[in-house]
């Protein structure tokens, strides 16, 4: 699932090609609203909502997408080859007469009135790149569940909005504590922290268009998909194990020395065997 960041980029490319323009193209290719068209209305603005995208339209309209996993928002040039996907990937087209916005693989598709937006978003707690941001509602929503653990709380967008996995094992790994770390083991002076690095990190890669956690060039993540890899500061193997609520589980990654405290007992590494010629060791 995408990260606050890249939400807030899809948005302002949204916003750029569509915003204080009048659609001349509009498809919809879901069922519910395969019949809507809204050419001859303006675009008035996109504007994300941690990991939603708003795109409100002349008329108090508003169409309410979701990336997670595989979804993606494309402008191309009039005239410029459309290179997203398949075709029947295809959820969504707006255009004008200079861009068009392609939208493959949308989850969630829906047109609303913009005065019920909050049926949408209303759950989402303040969001990291957003001008609702509150630091202090985001810590008592991160302390409401002491016994949640920290990986958990993080990605619950209800708590702050726009944290994702990537986010969730860097943000950890920064603070030196496992993801499975009671929230309440946390003082309030950390988790403020915490929430201080997250709103950095995240504002600091939204306008990048490599995402970076370390600052250094080529080593852009300190634990995230870096399995059985040294950890960039000991050396120590990073470790994966899945965590999640039971809903659903996402891979997690570790420095076992630079983060002490509860981990999975049984923690992926990549095994490494030799090589049947002779060589170097292949990762299975």
């Amino acid at each position: 699932m995408p990260e606050g960041d890249t939400v807030w980029q899809a948005a302002r490319r949204l916003h750029d090609a569509l915003a204080g323009t009048v659609l001349t193209r509009s498809d919809l290719r879901v069922p519910r609203f395969a019949t809507v068209d809204l050419t001859g209305r303006a675009v008035l603005d996109v504007t994300p909502r941690g990991k939603h995208l708003l795109t409100r339209v002349e008329g108090g309209l508003t169409l309410h997408s979701h990336l997670r996993m595989d979804g993606s928002w494309r402008v191309y040039a009039h005239g410029q080859r459309w290179s997203g996907g398949p075709a029947h990937q295809i959820r969504a087209i707006l255009g004008n007469t200079g861009r068009t916005a392609v939208g493959y693989r949308l989850p969630v598709l829906e047109l609303l009135r913009t005065t019920d937006e909050d049926r949408v978003v209303g759950h989402l707690g303040p969001d990291l790149l957003g001008p609702d941001w509150d630091t202090a509602l985001a810590l008592a929503n991160l302390l409401r569940d002491p016994a949640r653990p920290l990986g958990e709380a993080l990605l619950d967008q209800r708590n702050l909005a726009g944290i994702g996995n990537v986010y969730k094992s860097e943000l950890c790994f920064l603070l030196g504590v496992t993801p499975w770390l009671p929230v309440g083991d946390l003082s309030a002076e950390r988790a403020a922290k915490l929430l201080e690095s997250a709103r950095k990190l995240l504002g600091h890669n939204r306008d990048r268009p490599v995402r970076s956690t370390t600052g250094r060039r080529g080593q852009d993540l300190f634990v995230y998909g870096r399995t059985d890899r040294p950890c960039l500061r000991c050396r120590t193997p990073v470790r994966r194990a899945d965590q999640g609520d039971g809903s659903r589980e996402r891979p997690t990654y570790w420095c076992p020395a630079c983060q002490p405290g509860p981990a999975p007992t049984a923690a992926f590494t990549v095994s490494r065997i030799p090589r049947p010629d002779g060589g170097a060791a292949m990762p299975w």
